[in-house]
């Protein structure tokens, strides 16, 4: 296998990883309310990279199956909508990070053993 197609499947191996996380990554950051793109420079400042062309249709699947509010601020010069957890998202994120931290713990441990 060549490098260049080396360099491809590792650049393909991480996005699949990093898709894993998105949801929880936008779930963490919605405690309070915030619009698409102030999410997406808030979840950039911490390190993870998100397009608006993938947030944007994840808001809205996660507003239809109930774990985001929204509301519309139309006071603004430009009109946003403001996404928050739900009291069912609270809780559906709750008991995500809780599997995330064991997962975090398996993982540590299987990788460390291969060590």
């Amino acid at each position: 296998m060549e490098n260049k197609d080396k360099d491809e499947l590792f650049d393909k191996l991480l996005l699949e990883l990093r898709r894993g996380t998105i949801i929880l990554s936008v779930l963490s950051q919605l405690r309070s309310s915030q619009y698409g793109y102030s999410l997406v420079m808030l979840l950039r400042e911490k390190g993870i990279p998100v397009e608006a062309g993938t947030l944007y249709p994840l808001l809205r699947r996660l507003e239809k199956q109930n774990l985001l509010e929204s509301t519309w601020d139309v006071d603004a010069s430009k009109p946003r909508k403001y996404y928050k957890l739900s009291e069912y998202g609270i809780n559906t994120y709750d008991k995500l990070c809780t599997e995330w931290f064991s997962m975090v713990e398996n993982m540590d441990n299987i990788l460390k053993s291969e060590e």
